[in-house]
């Protein structure tokens, strides 16, 4: 009898361990088995007029049911007696969970609507989309599925698929449901937001027009509104702009604005929908700048597209950072809807006077270089791999805990690119590495120049989080999680886990800085 048992156990023990084989293996498969980008596309040799499109479509998810947080900690706790009113009366709690800061932060409503924001550049060789998604990430995986998706008939050389980070929109991660063991993202509203991206492009396609590109840029008017919570304290304050203007009708087709920082001014309490203070910077670039009803600065019209940079560190505007009110004596120093106002609003300005100060007007230049390439990065963190095999994170694998990423530089004229997947430490791209006593590899910072150093032309923009989200990417020297820790702290410093590993910043660094040194000069 205690044999029949012990057979039983161990038979039940087996099934258990075959069943988590077969559901870890399942979650990290390969879903694009064999994928591989490995591009060089060179300028034609004859200076060009550039095509330009841009488009906007909606990715804003209905919140069907409303809910209310008694002890007002922004996490919906039935068992600690919230409730929630049946929306459209289907009998369950229809969470929408927003990603950053915390589990269980199920949305109450929408603030601002989300976007899948494209802009496409066509040079009569290559045809470069760049989608711009308020999301917190996109993984990989999701991108090639949406470049599998984008009809051939739109010419399109090469997508860029890149999110704002903004962390007031709906989980696309999995890492914010509500659990630590269970993913927050809804497969349907994925698959809507593909769809959307796709359409975005083919909008765009269809709108393609002769532009003249006006540039400019002020390099240092947005540091009073970041914060690097992280020494040592390096930033990418610079707001850079392109405005794509209607060769024919003298009209703004869109304009592309870039800056460096965690779209989170709204805070952690916040249960509404956002893009953030980027809703903001795009709406004043379009339609104005406004003092409630009275337009005080006038916007250039078109679509504007917002991009992210070199975030990590991490570049913020949390509470206490002080933004001024444009037109009122107030200047904001906890999160709120004025706050984000206030932020987007000020940003917007610093653009538009930019472009009006600048005679930088390019009407025909250098084409499109284009250079881009896939790269595995090793899964590292031990959290990372169990979310992964539990399927909380959805990663494809070539490898064993080796995640498919990758990397891209194109430039034209005077503009340059560098599409990062993930949130860079600012001192890799702009430089003030540092190794300080404490670190956990005892290495020193290198010579390695930064990457905007190695980058051509005068207007250099990084898109952060473009074509994945792989966390933070830090410089080794500066990796810590065991004591001393770095700068004498008690305790180490924020980041690392939220990054693939200590490889990961090498492995990023050294295949996008090929690829920027093989571009024509």
């Amino acid at each position: 009898m205690i044999k029949k048992i012990f057979m039983i156990v161990v038979s039940i023990l087996v099934l258990c361990l075959l069943f988590i084989v077969f559901n870890g293996w399942r979650n990290t498969r390969d879903r694009h088995a064999g994928y591989n980008l490995d591009i060089r596309i060179d300028a034609p040799k004859d200076k060009v007029r550039l095509l330009a499109g841009f488009a906007a479509e909606s990715i804003t998810l209905e919140v069907p049911d409303r809910w209310e947080d008694l002890n007002n900690n922004a996490k919906y706790e039935p068992e600690e007696g919230d409730i929630y009113t049946d929306g459209n009366n289907n009998g369950k709690f229809d969470a929408r969970w927003i990603a950053g800061f915390s589990n269980k932060r199920a949305a109450n409503g929408i603030l601002d609507p989300q976007w899948a924001r494209t802009v496409i550049l066509d040079d009569g060789v290559t045809r470069i989309a760049i989608v711009i998604l308020d999301l917190i990430g996109f993984m990989n995986d999701d991108v090639i599925d949406v470049r599998k998706a984008i009809p051939e008939s739109c010419g399109i050389d090469y997508a860029v698929i890149a999110s704002t980070h903004t962390h007031e929109a709906v989980d696309m991660l999995g890492l914010w449901g509500d659990s630590y063991f269970s993913s927050g993202v809804d497969p349907e509203y994925a698959k809507f937001v593909k769809s959307q991206a796709v359409k975005s492009i083919e909008s765009a396609c269809a709108k393609m027009r002769p532009a003249n590109l006006r540039l400019a840029q002020n390099l240092v008017a947005g540091l009073p509104m970041l914060e690097d919570t992280r020494m040592p304290h390096v930033f990418d304050p610079g707001l850079r702009i392109i405005q794509a203007i209607d060769a024919e009708s003298d009209t703004t087709l869109g304009a592309v604005i870039a800056w460096a920082n965690h779209p989170e001014t709204l805070w952690s309490k916040n249960l509404l929908l956002s893009s953030d203070f980027p809703h903001h910077v795009r709406e004043s670039f379009e339609k104005g700048i406004f003092d409630g009803e009275n337009k005080m600065i006038a916007g250039i019209g078109g679509i504007a597209v917002y991009l992210n940079g070199a975030i990590g560190g991490l570049m913020t505007t949390r509470p206490k950072i002080p933004v001024p009110d444009l037109f009122q004596d107030t200047v904001y120093t906890a999160a709120s809807v004025d706050k984000i106002r206030a932020q987007g609003q000020r940003l917007a300005r610093l653009g538009l006077e930019a472009l009006s100060n600048s005679g930088h007007v390019i009407n025909e230049t250098r084409g499109i270089d284009l250079r881009v390439k896939s790269v595995e990065i090793p899964m590292e963190n031990s959290l990372y791999r169990l979310g992964a095999v539990l399927g909380v994170i959805q990663r494809s694998m070539p490898a064993w805990m080796q995640v498919r990423s990758e990397v891209a530089a194109f430039s034209f004229g005077p503009v340059s690119f560098s599409c990062i997947p993930g949130e860079i430490y600012p001192e890799i791209v702009n430089g003030g590495i540092e190794a300080p006593a404490g670190q956990d590899f005892a290495i020193s910072t290198g010579d390695d120049p930064p990457i905007r150093q190695l980058m051509a032309g005068e207007y250099k923009f990084i898109i952060g989080l473009a074509n994945d989200e792989i966390g933070y990417i830090i410089p080794k020297s500066e990796w810590d999680t065991e004591p001393p820790y770095l700068y004498d702290a008690n305790k180490s410093p924020y980041g690392e886990s939220n990054s693939m590993g200590p490889e990961t910043a090498g492995i990023i660094y050294s295949e996008l800085s090929q690829l920027l040194e093989s571009m024509p000069q």
